[in-house]
């Protein structure tokens, strides 16, 4: 599904993912409350999703879409490269963000990687997400409580995430299939009330459940 306020923005995007045969466009809305209502109307498997939008904005419908529908991913697609952006983004549970001077061949690709579980961040912006995360990290938590208990696959799952690792890569790190990997990925989102995989990462970092690297 494409959200954005722009019919001509739309319409070009629908022109390019309509040339690509294994991607189908489901839906469209011009506004995140519409966006809302589409979503839970066709339950698109991953939402192309503008940041500034009249009425509810493109963050407020992340949250209301991640809410009621875990599954479907997120991208964020918009012309901001503002970091407050970027972390609200993430932090709402989008699996992406994408910049709109990218080639339109890419967003398409970013989408295919968004429906296989992997994130994405453009290059001069992860970085800064990178450093929010180091800066979360070493602070202490703010309630010191103990987390739910993750197995310890999760846990070597969980910590591979954090990594950036794919899926696949995932699987062929712990000899197991892709499909036990995607449900100890969904079982670990679901202990921890977490929406996207980068959420699980900052959880990671900031309980220091990852490994230093050898």
């Amino acid at each position: 599904m494409i959200a954005d306020d722009h019919d001509l923005y739309r319409r070009g995007m629908q022109a390019v993912i309509g040339l690509e045969p294994d991607l189908e466009i489901v839906a469209e809305a011009a506004s995140g409350g519409e966006a809302v209502e589409k979503c839970f109307e066709f339950e698109p498997d991953v939402v192309l999703l503008d940041v500034r939008m009249p009425g509810n904005s493109g963050i407020e419908a992340c949250t209301a879409i991640k809410e009621k529908s875990p599954r479907t991913k997120i991208l964020i697609l918009t012309a901001s490269d503002d970091e407050g952006d970027l972390f609200s983004a993430i932090k709402a549970g989008a699996s992406g963000y994408l910049l709109k001077d990218l080639p339109t061949e890419e967003i398409a690709e970013s989408v295919r990687k968004a429906h296989a579980g992997q994130s994405m961040i453009p290059p001069h912006m992860a970085s800064q997400l990178i450093a929010e995360f180091s800066r979360l990290s070493n602070e202490p938590p703010k309630d010191t409580a103990p987390g739910p208990r993750l197995t310890d696959r999760e846990l070597e799952v969980l910590g591979l995430v954090a990594r950036g690792k794919a899926n696949k890569e995932i699987a062929t790190q712990l000899f197991i299939s892709e499909n036990t990997v995607k449900n100890h990925v969904r079982n670990i989102l679901e202990k921890l009330q977490l929406h996207s995989r980068v959420e699980a990462a900052l959880y990671a970092m900031r309980r220091n459940l990852i490994e230093p690297d050898a």
